[in-house]
């Protein structure tokens, strides 16, 4: 049986490039591709595949968050994270949201697939860069920014869309609330976080990781 692969990158030269790895791979198959972590989990919930790649700046809904939804919405599939990130927050951010790899978008192809197949089999896979900075992190723990432990994912989800311009009514469509609901969690999170502006909120959104509002 192949290894059924879904790709979820807001790039379309990394996704082509993946594919036409995949494509190459007479044990895997490419079922579907995501240009942002909300459609990620819609397609995961539909396609069913073995292993997601899965980026983690992404617009909407980024990779940490998308990952977390996934694997509530679909628990047997792994998940392996492409991503320029070496912060470790972001690695054990993708791992504690239970991520089984995480590999740097500037490894080789070859690596990719190693690591493709590693986490189909059930195992974990880390670039040897990440590898060393887990084992720091675990023998040495950082202490993270409390403002982001304290926000439960639905609230980091919010701060992503309240960030990227999304209206009160657009935020309401996408979590299927009302607008009454969207616009009760943004002064909630204003309050929580204690500033006074979408611009301020903006930046702590980038600083923290939760959105990088590249084009």
């Amino acid at each position: 049986m192949k290894i059924r692969v879904l790709i979820a990158d807001d790039h379309r030269i990394v996704r082509d490039g993946i594919r036409s790895l995949l494509e190459q791979q007479p044990d895997m198959q490419l079922v579907a591709e995501a240009k942002n972590g909300r459609e990620a989990v819609k397609l995961c919930k539909e396609f069913e595949p073995h292993v997601l790649v899965m980026d983690l700046s992404m617009p909407d809904l980024n990779g940490m968050e998308a990952t977390r939804q996934a694997l509530i919405e679909t628990p047997a599939v792994k998940v392996l994270a492409l991503s320029m990130h070496t912060d470790k927050r972001f690695i054990m951010g993708m791992l504690d949201a239970g991520a089984s790899g995480y590999l740097q978008k500037d490894c080789a192809f070859d690596e990719l697939v190693t690591a493709v197949r590693a986490v189909a089999a059930g195992g974990t896979y880390l670039s040897p860069r990440i590898a060393g900075q887990v084992v720091k992190d675990r023998l040495r723990p950082v202490p993270r920014l409390s403002a982001t432990i304290d926000l439960t994912p639905k609230e980091r989800e919010v701060v992503q869309l309240i960030a990227e311009g999304k209206s009160t009514k657009e935020i309401a469509s996408l979590l299927g609330v009302s607008v009454k609901t969207a616009e009760t969690h943004r002064q909630h999170l204003m309050r929580k976080l204690e500033v006074r502006s979408i611009a301020e909120l903006t930046k702590f959104a980038i600083r923290e990781g939760i959105t990088s509002l590249e084009p």
